[in-house]
């Protein structure tokens, strides 16, 4: 697996890599391996990875702090230099993947639970790893970093509408619940982070090269607590909801490449909007499941949060070694989470 290079915020003296550096280096590059071996351990351990059911939410909040710590205000300029291809990758992320959540689960005849827990998949913003994905791909990380952005700080309104309307024929719906959840645990915390990386910006570039330690290890308990409260549900339909989770993953890479190809954009463009589209806040999912509907809903963004990061990292492994095209021209992003 390709190694991460280290971001030049990262502070001279950080480059001696101290033991808890080396340690968030290999948990950002090993991201995926942890991911699964998080999900054995629900398996196994049932009991135990249970108890952190009724903690996702706060570690959902801690992981999107970390990544509201990654960003400046810089980072949502794009929009306006290049608006017409962030709506593009905007309009993929909030429109392939709902549509193709409900169409895979209801030909696969999921059960009510699973299919709004792909929905919720379906309906949640890019998840940040793709960012770090995105850079091994060779792909357009400036546009990677804005997709992932502006889609969170969309989320509160986009992603209980999106339930609602695919989902409230199947199961009720709060949509005003889940946007004060989508608030309390994305918004609130990602905003927190921003603000105190504008105003303590050098104290805040100490602390980066460990953050991956912080986010891998907050996916990998939430990923162990939900598969731990389904584990006799995975063992009985467990491959009925991988394919479908696999289907949904390829159908959004698919299509991404697809929409960038169609649009005329470059090929660092279009592996980025690919990327972004395909690769979900599978965390978040998880959460608003857990909380708002039950255990069993959360399941599909387990095994999401598990699939996204090995097809990620295989796909961008095979960009990389492809005819490369010209270098990225903007920072990586080295918090990978959902």
């Amino acid at each position: 697996m390709t190694e991460v290079e280290m971001p030049e915020s990262v502070p001279p003296r950080a480059r001696k890599a101290p033991i808890l550096q080396k340690i968030a280096a290999f948990a950002g590059r090993w991201f995926a391996v942890l991911v699964l071996l998080g999900g054995a351990a629900g398996l196994l351990v049932p009991a135990q990875a249970g108890a952190l059911s009724g903690q996702v939410p706060l570690l959902l909040g801690v992981i999107m702090f970390g990544m509201g710590l990654t960003l400046r205000p810089a980072d949502f300029l794009l929009v306006l230099r290049r608006p017409l291809v962030v709506l593009l990758g905007l309009f993929a992320q909030y429109l392939v993947m709902p549509l193709a959540a409900w169409g895979i689960g209801t030909l696969l005849g999921l059960p009510p639970l699973l299919l709004v827990g792909l929905i919720l998949v379906g309906s949640a913003p890019g998840g940040t790893a793709s960012n770090v994905i995105v850079y091994l791909a060779r792909g357009d990380v400036a546009l990677s970093v804005t997709l992932t952005s502006v889609s969170t700080l969309l989320a509160p309104l986009l992603t209980p509408l999106l339930v609602l309307w695919l989902g409230g024929s199947t199961l009720p719906v709060d949509a005003l619940a889940l946007l004060r959840s989508i608030l309390s645990v994305v918004l609130v915390p990602i905003v927190a982070g921003v603000l105190i990386r504008t105003l303590a910006g050098t104290l805040v570039d100490r602390v980066l090269p460990y953050l991956p330690l912080v986010s891998v290890t907050g996916i990998v308990l939430v990923v162990a607590a939900v598969v731990a409260v389904n584990a006799d549900v995975v063992m009985t339909s467990g491959l009925l909801l991988v394919t479908a989770v696999i289907l949904h993953n390829t159908v959004g890479l698919l299509l991404g490449y697809l929409a960038g190809l169609t649009a005329g954009l470059d090929e660092t463009a279009r592996r980025a909007i690919s990327i972004e589209v395909g690769m979900q806040n599978s965390g978040l999912a998880a959460s608003l499941a857990t909380v708002h509907f039950a255990p069993l809903a959360a399941l599909p963004g387990a095994l999401f949060s598990v699939w996204h990061n090995i097809s990620g990292s295989a796909l961008a492994t095979f960009w990389a070694r492809k005819n490369q095209p010209p270098a990225n021209r903007c920072r990586s992003r080295n918090v990978p989470t959902e």
